[in-house]
């Protein structure tokens, strides 16, 4: 990024939007650097750091962790990219986060992935994710291992065992179309001001679609010409 002026992107998407297939093709394309807030998240957790104490309990009562311990989290890490371009992904999620956010650092581009619902439930229905670290896997092109024939889904890593991405959500007796479309439906909800907020700053760029592939480029062209 030698040369170039820092860039601070955010990237929003529910869950099997194709939000991290984009993400990952940012970053590697554009060299900016990856801050994903679950990442962040669960490495804290793992370390046993008194954010990730604090926040395990919320998980723990299925609750969402504080705005606060959100932004303090997301601001440190911040500080220690002064000197990079880089990429958010996961943070914020609700408005107020959103304007917090804008006075540690204002950003210069939020991209929107519009994924149609129905499409989203049904790329779901073949994911599965490692929930100790957050692998996604998919049965049709990236399918975990299986140790021994007829096992249970396993890691690639520890071959411990997988999740449905669909369990994942909810451990609830509803049906699979139900459980996805909660999930959706929270996200929605919890996305739309954040996404009205940056549209009010002027930095907003919508990208519709139903397959990531066809998105891509028009992601790529805009960055293009906004990393110089």
């Amino acid at each position: 990024m030698a040369g170039r002026r820092l860039f601070r992107a955010l990237i929003m998407g529910a869950p099997g939007s194709g939000k991290g297939t984009i993400s990952e093709r940012i970053v590697s394309d554009f060299g900016l650097k990856h801050l994903s807030s679950g990442d962040l998240l669960r490495s804290q957790i793992l370390q046993k750091t008194d954010v990730g104490l604090q926040a395990q309990k919320y998980i723990d009562e299925g609750a969402l962790v504080p705005d606060e311990t959100m932004v303090a989290l997301i601001s440190a890490e911040l500080k220690k990219l002064a000197e990079h371009s880089w990429l958010l992904d996961g943070f914020p999620r609700t408005r107020h986060q959103a304007e917090a956010l804008h006075k540690v650092q204002p950003l210069d581009t939020v991209i929107s992935l519009n994924v149609p619902f129905q499409v989203i439930i049904d790329r779901i229905k073949d994911r599965w994710v490692h929930l100790p670290s957050g692998r996604i896997y998919n049965t049709l092109f990236n399918p975990p291992k299986n140790p021994v024939s007829g096992a249970r889904l396993a890691d690639n890593d520890d071959y411990s065992p997988m999740t449905s991405r669909e369990s994942a959500w909810s451990s609830g007796p509803t049906t699979r179309r139900t459980r996805s479309g909660s999930v959706l439906e929270v996200y929605q909800a919890s996305a739309g001001p954040v996404i009205e907020f940056y549209r009010e700053l002027g930095v907003l760029e919508e990208f519709s679609g139903s397959e990531t592939n066809k998105i891509w480029p028009h992601v790529r062209r805009m960055l293009q010409q906004r990393i110089q």
